[in-house]
C-alpha cells in the first residue's frame, strides 16, 4: 500500500543503505533537514506522552478530561496521546529551536520573538501511514478558541494529503472492507475503542482527491460520516462533488448523516455498537443522495420538473 518511491525508501531502510537520487531531484541537505524533523517530531512526541503522565495539576486536568470522554489508558497508549504544557517555551528549553521552527512547532512573531504553537493541550501524534510522526494536534482542554490547532504545511506534513487513524487502522487490518471518514480526532479513537477501527479523519480541512485516493488504495468504499444539521449537508455536498471524479469501476461511496445533536462519539455511546454499524451499513450510496439533493426541490411529475433536473 505504498507509493513506489516510498516501496523503495521503505525496503532500502530495513538493509540500511542510502536510495541514490537524480542530480536535481531532492538534495542530500534536504534529505538530511526531513530526516532531522522526523526525529525531533518522534522525540516531541515522546515528551508529550511523559508531561500527560506527570502529577502537576495541569497534567491531571488533562487526564480527566480524557478520562470524561470514556477514553482509557490503553486507547490513549495506542494513539500515543499527550499533553503540552501551558508555557511559552516548554519545547525551546528542550530541543534546537532551528528544527522546531521548520517542523511547526515554534512560531516566530513579527519581532521575531519565537514560542510553542501548542499550550495547554490534549496532544494527538498524526503519523504516516509507516509510522512515521509528521505533525500534531492539540485539543484545549476549556472553551477557549480555536478549540483544535494543527500543525502547519511543513515539508514532511501535508493536511490535504495525509489523514489521521490511518496508520492505526492498517496496523489492525490491512484490507478493510471499508472507511469511515469523520471530522474529529476524538472522535477516531473513541470509535476504535467501541470496536470500530476503521474510521479516519481528515486533518481540519476540506475531504480533497488526494485523502479519497490515498484511501481507496486500502478500500473499495469510503463511507462518509457527517452530522445532520445543515453544515453537515454542506459538508456532504462538498465532499460528494470532490469524490466524483475520483469514481471508477469497483469504487463506492457513500453518506451517512447522524441524527440531530450527536456526533459519532456520543452516537456510538448513546446506541452502542450494533446499532452504530447498521447505521454505517445501511448508509446512503452515494448516487442516491446525488439525486435526492437535486430532486427534493423538484416536481418530477411534469414535465417542467424533469426538463429542469
Amino acid at each position: 500500500h505504498l507509493t513506489f518511491v516510498e516501496a523503495i525508501e521503505e525496503l532500502a531502510s530495513f538493509v540500511g543503505v542510502e536510495v541514490p537520487r537524480e542530480a536535481g531531484f531532492v538534495s542530500k541537505p534536504a534529505q538530511d533537514n526531513v530526516k532531522q524533523q522526523f526525529e525531533l517530531l518522534e522525540q516531541v512526541a515522546k515528551v508529550y506522552a511523559q508531561q500527560l503522565r506527570a502529577t502537576n495539576p495541569a497534567a491531571q486536568t488533562a487526564i480527566a478530561y480524557l478520562k470524561k470522554r470514556g477514553l482509557t489508558g490503553e486507547i490513549a497508549k495506542e494513539f500515543r496521546l499527550g499533553f503540552a504544557p501551558e508555557q511559552w517555551d516548554f519545547l525551546l528549553q528542550h530541543f534546537p529551536a532551528k528544527t522546531l521552527l521548520e517542523a511547526g512547532l515554534i512560531v516566530k512573531n513579527e519581532n521575531g520573538k519565537q514560542y510553542d504553537r501548542f499550550r495547554g493541550r490534549i496532544m494527538f501524534p498524526i503519523r504516516d501511514k509507516r509510522g512515521r510522526i509528521i505533525g500534531f494536534g492539540g485539543r484545549v482542554l476549556d472553551d477557549s478558541q480555536p478549540k483544535y490547532l494543527n500543525s502547519p504545511e511543513t515539508s514532511v506534513f501535508s493536511k490535504g494529503q495525509n489523514v489521521y487513524g490511518l496508520y492505526e487502522l492498517l496496523r489492525k487490518n490491512a484490507k478493510p472492507e471499508r472507511i469511515l471518514i469523520v471530522e474529529g480526532y476524538m472522535d477516531v479513537i473513541a470509535l476504535a475503542q467501541y470496536g470500530i477501527s476503521y474510521a479516519v479523519a481528515t486533518l481540519g480541512t476540506a475531504t480533497t482527491k488526494a485523502h479519497l485516493d490515498l484511501l481507496f488504495r486500502h478500500s473499495h468504499e469510503l463511507v462518509f460520516c457527517f452530522d445532520g444539521d445543515n453544515a453537515g449537508q454542506q459538508a456532504a455536498w462538498r465532499a460528494i462533488e470532490i469524490a466524483l471524479p475520483t469514481l471508477k469501476d469497483g469504487r463506492e461511496i457513500k453518506i451517512m448523516l447522524l441524527p440531530q445533536s450527536h456526533d459519532p462519539d456520543s452516537l456510538i455511546r448513546a446506541e452502542g455498537l450494533a446499532n452504530f454499524e447498521q447505521r454505517v451499513t445501511s448508509a446512503q450510496v452515494l448516487s442516491d443522495y446525488f439525486f435526492h439533493h437535486y430532486t427534493s426541490t423538484l416536481d418530477l411529475s411534469t414535465m417542467e420538473g424533469r426538463a429542469k433536473l
